[in-house]
């Protein structure tokens, strides 16, 4: 590049002016090092060679701060987007680069094909944006707003935007925050040279949350694979205290939070969700959304997938998004409790639950969810609520809810925190109005429970 020299000058100048240590680290570095790009980007790589190692600070007062100091690679990193802002559209800076940085946004969902279309900051002192366009490589489909997430490839200025152009890989990333935590080296994977048939031809569900990453990484399930009935199956024994259900208060977490112990309605252990896991089964699903709060590895946040399009294929399940609650638009729908789409200000989700078909709704056809090829998405859907109301940084019991309906939003049932634990049904059917009905309706209050140990 024609600027090359001119920036390499300006940035040491700029360091120059840190410290002495970091001015006696640069004296050392070999001349190559001002030649070429690749020399000074591994030598702002090497941790025995970088600009700012020095020796352990205390805390006098006149000592200078340098915390808040750039790291060699942010600025390596801040050089490299300097250079990709001066682009024209069209052009592309020469060779490949490696950058890192954080998820801000998925813009379009991960394929097998195409990969995922995303937006990360850059990690350098500007924290500028790049687009990745159908970023591939292994972990490619569980990549999440938040994650941190290391890139390779060429960067191109595409009418405008700087993006990884296609072909860009993925080296590594740290899900952050609601996502799958430090994650399991990609080199021990059991399934790696596994066929879906042989996989699914002796199934058993997953034991642990590295075994549901494993899987997830090649669209395998780890949880039960029969598709649910559109009506939940309730436990024989439904424990309720002053009149009211118990919603359970005690929560179980394994493997350092990254698994789940849902258990029955005497309080015994019944089964386990994993934060990396893929599930379809009601139960399996509101135990997740209740756990990690969020939707698990087979689902996408588009309404449109194909399955044949998706690794997961007929275990694909579609949907995340804002659900209003606005019963001025919507008199049918129940007031949840705490809504934002009724003054509340606890903001709702919903996605889908893939059942054998709904038949409790005329506008919705009575067929599988997901036969393989096509996905008829029926009636059926979880709406949660989680939010910090209080903003200590903890999601409170009276905080959080998780809600099923089969009936599209005409009636609700909460779930309990155990296995068979459905609430008491409420909503407008339930109150003797007309489905979907904004003249001839008559919607139930929410049937409050109480919180409790089983």
């Amino acid at each position: 590049m024609q600027n090359f020299k001119k920036i390499i000058s300006s940035l040491l100048s700029a360091m120059l002016c840190f410290s002495f240590a970091a001015c006696s680290a640069l004296q050392n570095l070999p001349s190559s090092a001002l030649d070429s790009e690749s020399d000074w980007q591994q030598s702002a790589t090497d941790g025995e060679n970088s600009v700012f190692d020095s020796a352990d600070s205390d805390d006098s007062s006149d000592t200078p701060d340098v915390s808040d100091k750039p790291t060699a690679e942010q600025l390596w990193a801040e050089m490299v987007m300097n250079n990709a802002q001066e682009l024209a559209s069209g052009e592309s800076l020469d060779g490949t680069y490696q950058l890192s940085g954080t998820v801000t946004q998925i813009d379009i969902d991960y394929t097998s094909s195409k990969g995922v279309c995303l937006y990360f900051d850059v990690d350098e002192p500007q924290s500028r944006e790049l687009y990745c366009y159908q970023l591939k490589g292994t972990g490619a489909n569980l990549i999440g707003k938040g994650d941190y997430i290391t890139v390779s490839g060429t960067i191109k200025n595409y009418q405008g935007t700087l993006e990884f152009d296609k072909g860009c890989q993925l080296i590594s990333y740290s899900a952050n925050g609601g996502g799958q935590g430090d994650l399991p080296d990609v080199g021990n994977d059991p399934y790696a040279n596994v066929s879906a048939s042989a996989f699914y031809a002796n199934y058993t569900i997953a034991t642990s949350n590295d075994d549901a990453y494993y899987r997830s990484l090649h669209g395998f399930m780890s949880g039960t694979l029969t598709t649910p009935d559109q009506a939940p199956t309730l436990s024989t024994y439904q424990p309720k205290q002053n009149g009211q259900f118990i919603r359970n208060n005690q929560t179980q977490y394994v493997e350092n939070g990254k698994g789940y112990v849902v258990v029955d309605a005497y309080g015994n252990p019944a089964f386990t969700v994993y934060e990396s896991g893929a599930y379809i089964a009601l139960e399996e699903v509101a135990a997740y959304v209740y756990a990690f709060g969020t939707y698990p590895a087979n689902y996408t946040t588009s309404k449109n997938t194909d399955p044949f399009d998706s690794i997961w294929g007929e275990y694909l399940r579609l949907n995340h998004t804002k659900f209003s609650g606005d019963t001025s638009r919507y008199p049918y729908e129940p007031i949840l409790p705490n809504i934002t789409g009724c003054g509340g200000n606890l903001q709702y989700y919903e996605m889908d639950i893939g059942t054998t078909g709904t038949d409790c709704d005329p506008s919705y056809p009575v067929e599988l969810y997901n036969d393989g090829f096509t996905i008829t998405r029926g009636a059926a859907r979880i709406v949660y609520g989680k939010n910090d109301l209080n903003g200590n940084g903890v999601f409170e019991l009276n905080e959080w809810h998780v809600f099923y309906t089969y009936n599209h939003y005409n009636d609700f049932q909460e779930y309990l925190n155990y296995q068979g634990g459905w609430g008491e049904m409420f909503g407008n059917i339930t109150g003797g109005g007309e489905i979907s009905s904004k003249y001839y309706y008559n919607p139930t209050d929410y049937v409050d429970v109480c919180f409790a140990p089983l």
